[in-house]
């Protein structure tokens, strides 16, 4: 196991700021993994697991312990049959790239998840999710390293906890395990039920009936890309806010007083795009604090010359106080600061 010194977390984040971390160690094995926990457990140190870097914001302070960076690969079938695929996945693939490798089967079940930025571990610890679609629809189980217990145990999928951007490991069970490996199943065919709103214009718009995952993976691909900056052009960390889970009373209200406000269901509960709440304010294109308010989806906060965490925090917490000023609709971070 080989490790760095003295890291600069802005180099290792997409938001591309923060101080340095203490030690930096790569994973592409089981073994590298136990043998790095020992390495922070023999300096009393903390880790803290880093995939590609999209949704982790670096504070000033840096951090005073050990980055783990997740290059565990491997996609293989382990089992099929006419009505399923099994697909194991080792955590450090990059998401787009599972998602490549089932529509090229003809698999349907995550096509609508293309071109989510970050690693399928980190798609897990946060329930990823995009256009009517995530992860709590295909996985089985998720095999990972208790540090605690130090062994690896198999999360089946009741015993995950899953919900709207949430799960076991960033709830409950958070820095306790090691996500390695995931187990999803997925089927030939189609997507199949009503789609989600802006998908379906986008195929209605250019006359498009088929719903072969190529078809919607190469759609939602081309709507990501005119919305969404490149966080290797301007620096982002990806959605940057939470979309807001509302009671079946708070979704009726909106509804009456904002006919048009985005409100879908997502595993049976209505949530409101945090989006839509910033754009209502009028920060769409703004420059606060050195961070812009992404003009192609208020959701996006690009790093345009903020000098430091303190620029970011301050542009966040006056984005807060607007929409809660407007909507009394209290907005959560979505990346977790590091």
């Amino acid at each position: 196991m080989k490790y760095q010194e003295n890291v600069s977390l802005a180099t290792l984040t997409t938001m591309q700021l923060g101080g340095f971390a203490k030690y930096v160690v790569e994973i592409t094995t089981e073994k590298d993994l136990v043998a790095a926990i020992e390495f922070a457990r023999e300096r009393d140190l903390p880790w803290f697991v880093l995939g590609g870097g999209s949704n982790v914001i670096g504070r000033d302070d840096g951090f005073d312990g050990v980055i783990f960076l997740n290059k565990i690969k491997g996609i293989e079938v382990v089992s099929r049959n006419n009505n399923e695929f099994l697909i194991k996945c080792g955590s450090g693939e990059i998401l787009d790239d599972l998602v490549a490798y089932s529509v090229s089967r003809g698999l349907t079940g995550i096509e609508a998840m293309s071109a989510i930025p970050g690693t399928v571990g980190g798609a897990v610890f946060q329930n990823s999710g995009a256009y009517g679609q995530d992860l709590s629809q295909v996985l089985v189980n998720v095999t990972a390293y208790d540090s605690e217990k130090q062994t690896f145990v198999v999360f089946d999928y009741d015993q995950l906890n899953l919900s709207y951007r949430q799960s076991i490991f960033n709830s409950s069970a958070k820095s306790r395990y090691f996500i390695t490996t995931i187990t999803i199943k997925l089927r030939p065919g189609q997507i199949t039920g009503e789609l989600y709103k802006s998908l379906q214009i986008y195929l209605n718009e250019r006359g498009i009936t088929d719903r072969d995952p190529a078809t919607i993976r190469r759609a939602v691909t081309d709507i990501r890309a005119g919305k969404l900056p490149d966080p290797a052009v301007e620096p982002s960390a990806g959605s940057f806010f939470h979309n807001v889970t509302l009671t079946n009373d708070e979704a009726t209200k909106l509804r009456a007083e904002y006919p048009n406000a985005p409100i879908f269901t997502m595993n049976s509960q209505e949530v409101l795009a945090a989006g839509w709440l910033i754009e209502q304010c009028g920060l769409k294109g703004k420059v606060l604090h050195g961070m812009r308010v992404s003009d192609k989806a208020a959701l996006i906060l690009i790093n345009d010359h903020a000098r430091n965490y303190a620029d970011l925090a301050a542009a966040r917490e006056e984005i807060l106080a607007t929409v809660k000023t407007k909507f009394n609709v209290t907005l959560e971070q979505e990346p977790e600061n590091l």
